[in-house]
């Protein structure tokens, strides 16, 4: 009851919040509050994990640590500029996909090697085609709502998006990043950012990114859309930029090499690479 009279107050200061002044500051006020709270739980629960006397919901990811070191692999976001012949040509690689991508499961043999979400919103959309699917490993975050059923051979992962607390009371984004997904993965603005922290914590050392255009002003904002409606759109170029740079700041300190083979875009972070001649290059050897 309590929780439900709470998530109440929280949209009706939200849908203010855009209209008027003092309902903003009041929105923010309680978002910080919020934030905070929620925020020393995920570290309490990290510290009880670091101690071996909690995360058993999380144990399937020690499988996957340093699983391909070494090794190369694509992570698949769904900007617009994807195409499906981009999808075919990495049969032969190791893919990360999200979201709405398992929608094009009916249209192709082709199948990641891991899918990863992370919003309740999309996984509604979702679920039931992640459910059908279960040669696909699923990476689900524990950020999404409890009343969704987990089947028993996803991995979940734990997420920390409360830290984001902090760009209110610094008034700027910032991004923090994670090499061990089994103490935290941290929220980057995208669910794309996550996956590059799973690539790592798998031990990927070269990693190559697709259909990252990061553009929402055009009619077109999705390659396959999810049907989710994002509120924070006007702002999206803007935290995913700062969440890529957090990722190459840690990638260049720590001998991974990240790029971008997106076709077009405006994410100008990462080294630009032709994917088509990566992907001769490697025909070649």
């Amino acid at each position: 009851m309590m929780k439900e009279f709470a998530n109440k107050i929280h949209l009706a200061l939200r849908d203010f919040s855009d209209k008027n002044e003092a309902f903003n500051r009041l929105y923010l006020f309680y978002r910080k509050v919020q934030f905070d709270i929620i925020g020393a739980n995920v570290n309490i629960k990290r510290a009880l994990r670091k101690a071996g006397v909690s995360g058993k919901k999380y144990s399937k990811l020690m499988d996957y640590k340093d699983i391909h070191t070494g090794k190369r692999c694509f992570i698949i976001a769904t900007g617009p500029s994807l195409t499906m012949e981009d999808i075919e040509n990495l049969k032969d690689e190791y893919t990360i996909s999200m979201n709405s991508i398992c929608r094009l499961y009916d249209q192709s043999d082709w199948r990641p090697t891991y899918y990863a979400i992370q919003d309740s919103h999309v996984f509604e959309k979702m679920q039931n085609i992640l459910r059908e699917h279960k040669e696909v490993p699923v990476f689900i975050s524990d950020n999404i709502k409890r009343k969704y059923k987990r089947e028993p051979q996803w991995i979940e992962f734990p997420t920390d998006t409360m830290y984001h607390s902090y760009d209110m009371k610094i008034g700027k984004y910032h991004a923090k990043f994670s090499d061990d997904c089994y103490d935290i993965v941290y929220d980057g603005y995208s669910i794309a950012y996550s996956c590059i922290e799973l690539a790592v914590y798998m031990g990927f050392t070269e990693i190559y990114l697709l259909g990252t255009d990061c553009t929402y002003s055009g009619e077109k904002e999705h390659f396959i859309d999810s049907g989710v409606e994002d509120r924070s759109r006007k702002y999206a170029t803007q935290k995913l930029t700062v969440g890529y740079q957090a990722a190459r700041d840690f990638a260049d300190s720590h001998g991974i090499k990240i790029y971008n083979a997106t076709r077009g875009g405006v994410l100008e972070v990462f080294e630009r690479v032709n994917l088509d001649d990566i992907l001769v290059e490697k025909g070649e050897k």
